[in-house]
C-alpha cells in the first residue's frame, strides 16, 4: 500500500517528476526567447554595417577623386564631372532646424492642450485626428504643399514679408528676392507640418505618464495649471520629450519626396531662404535614375553615405543626452 502511494504520489499530477519537467520547459523556453532576441539584434547590427560598407563601397571612387573638397565645394555639374555637396548639406542642415524650431514648441503645446486643457470629450477624436496627420505619406504633403500652401504663400504671404523686413539689417537678406512660393522656406515650413504630429503624438503620450498625485499635490499647494506643467510636468517628462524631438529630427534629415515637390532644386546656396534650395535626399530622388558615368554615381551615393553620417551622429548624440538626462533625473522618469 504504501509502495503504491509513493508511486502515486511520484509519478502524478503535482509530483516532483512534472515540477522538473515544468522547470526544463521553462527552462528551454527562456533559452529560445533569449536566442531569438540575441538574433534580432544581432540581425539589426549586421544590417546597419552592411549598410555602411556599401555605402562606402559606392561612394570611395568620389571620396579619393575630390577628398574633403566634395564637402565644401558647391559646383555641381555632371557634364564636366565635377560634383559638390555643400548646398545640399546646407540645404538639409537649414530645412531640419528651421523645421525643428517651428515644430516642436507647437507640438510640446499641443500635447499640453490634450493632456491638461482640452476638454474631456474632445480628447479622444482630437489625438486620433493627430495621430492619423502623422501616418500620412509624405508625398501628399508634398502634393499640397505644391498646389496648394505654395501658390497661397507666393501670392499673399512672401510679398508681406519681404515688405516687412526689407529695411531690417540682416534679416532683409534672409528674406529677399522675388516670391516663388517654393524654395528653402516653404520647405522647411512643410516639414515642420509633417514633423509636428508626430512630435505631438508622443510629447502627449509621454506627459500622461506623469503620476495624478505630483499634478495634486501641486494644485494643493495654490499652483496655477501654468505652474504645474512648468515646474512638474515638463521636469518630469524632460527626457521623453527630448528623445521624441530627436526621433522627428531623424525624420526630418532624412525627409525626401515633400522636400522635392517645393524646395526648388538647385544647387545652390543663397543668403536668401526664399531662394530654392535642395537637399541630400532630394538630390538623390531626382538624379539617381538619370545619372550616367560611374562617378556621377559614385558621388550621389557619397552624399546618401554622408547623410547615413549625419543622422547616425544626431541619433547617437540623442541617445547620449537622453542617458545624461535620465541620470540627472534619478532613472524613474519618461
Amino acid at each position: 500500500m504504501a509502495s503504491t502511494m509513493n508511486s502515486t504520489t511520484a509519478t502524478g499530477i503535482g509530483g516532483p517528476s512534472d515540477k522538473v519537467a515544468g522547470g526544463r520547459r521553462l527552462h528551454s523556453a527562456n533559452r529560445l526567447f533569449r536566442a531569438l532576441s540575441l538574433g534580432a539584434a544581432v540581425l539589426v547590427l549586421l544590417t546597419f554595417v552592411a549598410m555602411f560598407g556599401v555605402l562606402f563601397e559606392g561612394a570611395w571612387p568620389a571620396l579619393h577623386q575630390f577628398g574633403f573638397d566634395f564637402f565644401f565645394t558647391e559646383i555641381w555639374n555632371p557634364v564636366k564631372e565635377r560634383f559638390g555637396i555643400l548646398a545640399p548639406i546646407g540645404g538639409t542642415l537649414i530645412t531640419s532646424f528651421l523645421a525643428m524650431l517651428a515644430a516642436v514648441p507647437l507640438g510640446i503645446g499641443v500635447a499640453i492642450f490634450l493632456t491638461e486643457l482640452c476638454p474631456r470629450m474632445l480628447r479622444r477624436p482630437i489625438g486620433i485626428a493627430i495621430e492619423l496627420l502623422a501616418g500620412i505619406p509624405s508625398i501628399i504633403y508634398g502634393i499640397w504643399g505644391l498646389f496648394v500652401f505654395a501658390p497661397f504663400f507666393q501670392a499673399n504671404i512672401q510679398p508681406w514679408i519681404i515688405d516687412v523686413f526689407a529695411d531690417v539689417p540682416g534679416l532683409s537678406m534672409l528674406f529677399a528676392g522675388p516670391p516663388y512660393g517654393i524654395g528653402m522656406f516653404t520647405a522647411s515650413l512643410i516639414l515642420a507640418i509633417m514633423i509636428l504630429p508626430l512630435i505631438a503624438s508622443i510629447t502627449r503620450d509621454v506627459f500622461e505618464t506623469v503620476p495624478p498625485m505630483l499634478k495634486e499635490a501641486a494644485y494643493g499647494l495654490g499652483c496655477t495649471t501654468w505652474e504645474v506643467i512648468w515646474n512638474v510636468v515638463i521636469p518630469y517628462t524632460r527626457t521623453g520629450i527630448v528623445g521624441g524631438a530627436m526621433l522627428a529630427l531623424g525624420r526630418a534629415l532624412g525627409e525626401t519626396m515633400a522636400i522635392t515637390f517645393v524646395i526648388g532644386n538647385a544647387h545652390r546656396l543663397s543668403t536668401s531662404l526664399f531662394a530654392p534650395g535642395t537637399t541630400i535626399s532630394a538630390a538623390i530622388a531626382n538624379e539617381f535614375s538619370e545619372a550616367v558615368g560611374d562617378l556621377y554615381i559614385s558621388s550621389l551615393l557619397a552624399a546618401g553615405f554622408f547623410l547615413f553620417i549625419i543622422t547616425f551622429v544626431v541619433l547617437a548624440a540623442a541617445q547620449l543626452m537622453l542617458r545624461r538626462l535620465d541620470k540627472s533625473t534619478g532613472g524613474n522618469r519618461a
